[in-house]
């Protein structure tokens, strides 16, 4: 267990130590900021970029994603005013702040009455000090129109890496309506009544929920930032049997190996539980989410792909298994594709092993075989992270290893996910070293 996360109270006081500093800091980056959206500017509209899919660092301006997730499905938000305090993970830190809020599945506008970003000191508690108010285009409140979304103006903030933030945010009456939601965060978030975006205590926040309500992400400036690395996937990017609140899932793991060397990348988890490649479901379908979810995320550099199973598991008795491994493998050779158009290097996993799950069969273990056989073989991807060698049973390859069971068959435990991250070459992963792909 990683001592970062095993108490707040130590790193409390650094924050406190270092909010006065953060200041000047952000007055001097805060100068440098106009030219280098100027430059990413610039180089957005130079055209195409080349086939060369190593991961660049070009055209950031110091911003990088932080965290992010995807929006999964909508909701019905509470009637009434009420404030929701949104806890996240941090990958990477950084000096500024800025956050992306959703109203993809609304039906009518979303009125945000007031919000606020703080590190956070354990629950709905912010550390003292560090609560900063969220202001869009110098107001500090928004209209979000139906299917759109609004990121607010940066906020000086010294943002720890591998810590957690509390993003607050005031929908006023009469609410109810739609939400835009990520069910299944694996993390508890708070909701209160009325404005409570400005409260650094935990006391107003009475309800708990385990879902993001709005918030999509959260950018950092980071100037030695090298890219972002974005995890497109399903529920086994989403950490669906990990254990809550301990940010135990695969690229929790991934940006714990990215921060502790060399590589100054931040991590993003795109993952949708039940998320499917070819068709919309539980969330549009991954073919759709390239722009928004992945070539959209500041800095993104690398996205690696683990989609697949749930078009295997949702075919069963309705489809001939050929037909869905032909399907399958073109639609991840179309995502990459596409994703290299954009500059982005491709990473592919490979699909793990689900027997013991109750859509099992040795026809559709059959299909996953010949997808993987596929993705190893080059044909698809940049690279590969062998997620199925990884945590497949030796003796009985169709099923997961026990030890890195959930015990529903199909999702890893704690110990499987970081297994998953451990497999992964990080050199592969960045490009670096390795020859450009034409």
């Amino acid at each position: 267990m990683k001592t970062q996360r095993a108490g707040y109270g130590l790193f409390a006081a650094l924050v406190a130590l270092t909010l006065l500093i953060s200041g000047a800091i952000v007055t001097t980056l805060t100068a440098l900021d106009s030219d280098d959206r100027r430059q990413a500017a610039s180089e957005a509209g130079a055209g195409a970029r080349s086939g060369n899919t190593t991961a660049r660092a070009v055209g950031t301006g110091g911003w990088a994603g932080s965290w992010s997730a995807a929006p999964g499905r909508a909701g019905v938000a509470p009637a009434g005013g009420h404030s929701v305090r949104n806890v996240v993970h941090t990958s990477i830190g950084g000096s500024e702040a800025r956050i992306t809020l959703s109203n993809l599945y609304g039906t009518e506008p979303l009125r945000i009455g007031g919000a606020s970003i703080a590190v956070a000191a354990g629950g709905a508690a912010a550390v003292p000090g560090s609560l900063r108010r969220v202001l869009f285009d110098g107001r500090p409140y928004a209209t979000v129109p139906a299917g759109g979304h609004v990121v607010g103006d940066p906020v000086p903030l010294t943002v720890p890496a591998d810590g957690h933030l509390l993003v607050s945010v005031f929908v006023p009456p009469p609410g109810g309506g739609t939400v835009t939601l990520h069910a299944r965060a694996r993390q508890t978030s708070y909701l209160a009544l009325g404005d409570r975006t400005r409260d650094a205590g935990a006391s107003a926040y009475t309800r708990r929920t385990s879902s993001w309500h709005h918030l999509t992400a959260v950018d950092v400036r980071a100037p030695a930032a090298r890219g972002t690395v974005v995890a497109l996937g399903d529920s086994l990017t989403d950490g669906a049997g990990s254990t809550p609140d301990a940010d135990r899932r695969w690229p929790d793991h991934l940006a714990d190996r990215l921060r502790s060397g060399r590589w100054g990348y931040g991590v993003v988890n795109q993952g949708i539980s039940g998320n499917r490649l070819l068709r919309d479901g539980v969330g549009p379908s991954g073919l759709s989410r390239l722009d928004r979810d992945v070539a959209g995320r500041p800095g993104a550099r690398v996205v690696v792909i683990a989609l697949g199973v749930n078009d295997l598991l949702r075919s069963a008795g309705t489809a001939d298994p050929a037909e869905v491994t032909a399907e399958v493998t073109a639609g991840l050779r179309s995502l990459a594709e596409r994703a290299r158009a954009r500059g982005l290097r491709v990473v592919g996993a490979t699909l793990m092993p689900f027997r013991g799950h109750p859509r099992y069969s040795p026809a559709l273990d059959a299909a996953r075989g010949q997808i993987n056989t596929a993705i190893r073989a080059g044909t698809v991807f940049d690279a590969v992270v062998d997620f199925d060698r990884a945590l497949r049973d030796p003796y009985a390859p169709e099923r997961l290893h026990p030890v890195y069971d959930s015990g529903d068959h199909l999702h890893p435990n704690d110990a499987g996910y970081e297994r998953m991250a451990r497999s992964v070459d990080l050199s592969a992963l960045t490009g670096e070293g390795a020859p450009a792909r034409l």
